[in-house]
């Protein structure tokens, strides 16, 4: 087969991403790029560890010289994202992708390129595979399926692990390096709902929160966009006070961790009430555009008539939980870091309303990159839920990455890249999960950067990874194990 990455410099980590990029690796798909890293040990004596869900640890002796030298982990995640073009016929599960290269770039066609993260296993591996280059013990990990939860590494034996140092090489910006992540839960209070039997002169409409931006919880937290169910939980509240109405449908939110663009309830509403409903509806609107102008410009609640006029409603006492509890749930930023200026440290989102059939689930997503933090936002949670004798439980508990104010890898990382490209590199954090916070959780004492070259559009078709920014970021690493 020709190769089309073999005249790129450098040569061994573009002959490793191709070989890579040939065998099919999607999430859930990894049984054959995991034994290949496995042969690739064996071919070359190394202590190799595979585990059944085919996480690989491969180890590599320190050079001469370097043998009382702290140990080093070289970390990425063998699954991508497996994304094509409308048109495009490529089987994610049985094909290899098609490179070619343009511009400066090295691309797939049709297809997404999957550097994020091969270009971590190709890097580690041309590591590996070089007696010449200078370095402490090694321990390359490669981790399955960390795109659909980071479930390699969460289910993945650490003990074999002796490093101090780790180099994650899951960033895609060159000149970046990440220092910190948030770790996070997702939250679900359950409130219990009782209904009642409408009994006096009604008419039923539907009401809508919507043309909100919403966005990611972790990224867009920071801008102090509206969150529709925290909107609606104060309309409820000036409602109670005014309005005869009730409650018989309920949507909001489509994911816990994306900031609530759009909520909508059908109520009934007393006949005598429908103009005072109205005129609250249209100040209460009017209110939210001075209060969130420059930030989210296009707020709008509208009020439809149905005509239906029989059904059931929750009760006043369920309303009035659901109301207290939109009302008086913390949401947005909760503090901003002391370490780095401008990074959120510790979040919560109201992502999810629905009313079931014997509940109202009101889903949250807790971030924070530090554990005490994030516990104790849950429990603020759960001790208002219990306070009204609602339920409130967690899953998908992830471990954040808190900063290391004194980290010897990070000041060896810095002095390497300015002396290598005379400026500074971007010491920065992220407000969302990555492996690291897992390594660190269970690797006590463990030193982590994360970082890696130029990546553009991962996760598309359009993805395209700069030649130039890998062979600089080979030199970099080369540099820094040499230094460590």
């Amino acid at each position: 087969m020709t190769k089309i990455l073999n005249n790129l410099e450098p040569a061994k980590v573009f002959y490793f991403f191709e070989e890579l990029c040939a065998i099919p690796h999607g999430s859930g798909n990894t049984d054959a790029i995991s034994e290949y890293c496995v042969e690739f040990a064996k071919q070359r004596n190394l202590k190799c560890i595979k585990d059944e869900n085919n996480n690989v640890i491969i180890f590599k002796d320190a050079s001469a010289g370097y043998e009382e030298h702290p140990g080093v982990i070289i970390q990425g995640h063998l699954d991508m994202v497996c994304e094509k073009t409308t048109d495009s016929s490529h089987d994610f599960t049985k094909e290899g992708l098609s490179l070619y290269v343009e511009d400066g770039f090295v691309k797939a066609k049709d297809t997404t390129l999957g550097g994020d993260d091969g270009i971590a296993v190709a890097y580690a591996l041309a590591i590996l595979d070089d007696d010449s280059l200078l370095h402490p013990a090694i321990e390359a990990v490669f981790t399955v399926d960390e795109e659909i939860g980071m479930l390699g590494a969460d289910a993945m034996d650490m003990s074999p692990l002796k490093g101090k140092y780790l180099l994650n090489i899951d960033s895609e910006e060159e000149g970046v390096f990440l220092t910190s992540c948030a770790g996070g839960l997702t939250a679900g209070i359950r409130i219990p709902v009782t209904y009642e039997e409408i009994s006096e002169d009604v008419m039923e409409c539907e009401i809508e929160i919507s043309g909100l931006l919403g966005g990611h919880s972790g990224t867009e937290i920071i801008r102090g966009r509206a969150n529709a169910h925290k909107l609606l939980g104060r309309l409820l509240l000036r409602l109670n006070n005014t309005v005869r109405y009730g409650i018989s449908e309920l949507f909001g939110g489509t994911k816990d961790n994306a900031i609530a663009c759009n909520v909508r309830l059908k109520a009934f509403v007393v006949k005598e009430d429908w103009n005072k409903l109205t005129e609250e509806l249209s100040t209460y609107n009017r209110e939210l555009l001075s209060e969130y102008r420059n930030c989210d410009d296009n707020i709008k609640i509208t009020v439809t008539e149905t005509g239906k006029t029989d059904g059931r409603i929750i009760s006043a006492k369920s309303r009035e939980f659901l109301t207290f509890i939109l009302v008086n749930a913390p949401n947005g930023v909760m503090k901003m870091s002391s370490d780095m200026e401008g990074l959120v440290e510790t979040s919560l989102n109201c992502g999810i309303l629905r009313l079931e059939e014997d509940f109202i689930r009101v889903g949250f997503s807790i971030r924070s990159s530090v554990e005490s933090a994030k516990w104790a936002l849950y429990e603020q949670l759960e001790y208002l839920a219990e306070f009204l004798g609602c339920e409130c439980e967690y899953s998908g508990n992830y471990p954040g990455w808190q900063y290391r104010p004194d980290s010897k890898l990070r000041e060896i990382m810095l002095s390497v890249y300015e002396e290598q490209y005379g400026k500074k590199p971007e010491v920065t954090a992220i407000h969302a999960g990555l492996e690291c916070g897992i390594f660190a959780d269970r690797l006590p004492g463990i030193d982590i950067v994360s970082f890696g070259p130029d990546i553009l559009d991962i996760h598309t078709t359009k993805e395209r990874l700069s030649i130039e920014s890998v062979e600089r970021v080979w030199k970099f690493t080369v540099e820094v194990l040499k230094r460590l």
